[in-house]
């Protein structure tokens, strides 16, 4: 503000140095003596209310006005000489911000309820922004700002903070059925939002000129619970998720190459077809007609597949199935020829012995079945 005149305002103007002013009144105490013929300047963003005798008498905007009676009541010192040169006419100038004033903050302070059609009542919490501009300069200054020389955003944003919220869980409730559905509909969210705030915004001559949903939060078990949700759509049943994790513990345990009796050799030879057999759902498919029974593993008692040599549960190495010394068929136990070339069961083909160990293996093997040292 320019003032030329300690006794009158010659030359009225307002500058927002902070940026978060909606209102600033000159002068921001009392009221002051407007010489008549004074200069009003106003910016491309503000308006200027004039108020005299506790009314709102003149509206102007952006340029440079010069007050005379032809706008304003005549506020001269002719009209003051019955009252000893102390004027009775005196006068306010509200300047009113009309830019938009971003980044302003809304938010729950507590969670609140929600009733999900999936996990239930459960409490959430919510984050945004928005923007807020005057529309209607009279209106705000009558029902809003009042008789204060000094209006900012920070007055404010708490109140409409609180409004913005209450709206937000009726409209949450009336439009949304699960949080699960939630990523999807931020932007319907803000836009249908904004539109129920349009009528309590206006009440107070203001206007929403954007509101942004940042994030709408579960408790953090309920969060845990969506995880493990997410985590079950990898999968088609538990069935699948446990055997997913004892084939990931057994590959762990193949890693530490178990140099007892070559289990982590064996098991890491295994872990290829099991996966395959996992997530092919053939697991428990039974055996083809005509094939060789399966055998009972000795070690775990699971069933184990005729021609497999190592067990796929528990990577136990079958010795149960003589295998023909010819072709290398595998035999039931009994058997006195091969089915396959009609070998004799009796002529046992020159066992294996380990170089590590010694140990007398079969004469196909490839890994020793004492210490797994590969043949």
């Amino acid at each position: 503000m320019g003032v030329n005149n300690l006794l009158f305002l010659e030359n009225i103007e307002w500058f927002d140095e902070s940026g978060k002013e909606l209102l600033h009144r000159i002068p921001e105490k009392g009221s002051a003596e407007i010489k008549y013929g004074a200069q009003l300047t106003l910016r491309e963003s503000q308006a200027g209310i004039f108020f005299y005798q506790g009314k709102a008498v003149g509206a102007f905007g952006p340029g440079r006005h010069t007050l005379k009676t032809a706008n304003i009541p005549l506020l001269t010192k002719i009209a003051s000489l019955p009252w000893g040169m102390e004027s009775p006419l005196r006068a306010e100038v509200y300047f009113v911000n009309l830019k938009i004033f971003t980044n302003l903050k809304w938010g729950t302070r507590d969670p609140v309820a929600f009733k999900d059609s999936e996990l239930g009542l459960i409490r959430l919490r919510a984050f945004g922004v928005f923007n807020l501009r005057v529309l209607q300069p009279v209106l705000f200054i009558n029902s809003l700002a009042g008789t204060q020389g000094i209006y900012t955003t920070q007055e404010i944003e708490e109140y409409l903070s609180r409004v913005i919220v209450s709206r937000f869980n009726d409209y949450m409730g009336e439009n949304i059925d699960s949080i699960l559905n939630l990523p999807a509909k931020y932007d319907e969210l803000s836009e249908g939002l904004s539109k129920r705030l349009k009528a309590d915004f206006s009440h107070f001559g203001l206007g929403l000129a954007n509101l942004y949903i940042n994030a709408i939060t579960p408790p953090p078990e309920v969060q845990q619970a969506i995880d493990d949700r997410s985590r079950m759509g990898v999968f088609q049943d538990m069935n699948k998720l446990m055997q997913m994790k004892a084939a990931m513990a057994m590959e762990k345990a193949s890693e530490g190459g178990d140099s007892g009796n070559g289990m982590g050799t064996g098991l890491g030879l295994m872990l290829p077809a099991m996966f395959a057999r996992y997530f092919s759902g053939k697991e428990d498919a039974p055996a083809p007609t005509g094939t060789a029974p399966s055998a009972k593993c000795p070690d775990c008692g699971n069933t184990v597949p005729p021609d497999a040599k190592f067990c796929p549960q528990c990577g136990h190495q079958q010795i149960v199935f003589r295998q023909c010394g010819k072709c290398g068929k595998n035999m039931t136990p009994g058997a006195k020829f091969c089915p396959r070339c009609g070998q004799s069961a009796e002529e046992k083909p020159e066992p294996r012995f380990c170089t590590r160990c010694a140990a007398e293996n079969l004469a196909d093997s490839m890994f020793c079945n004492q210490c797994g040292e590969r043949l």
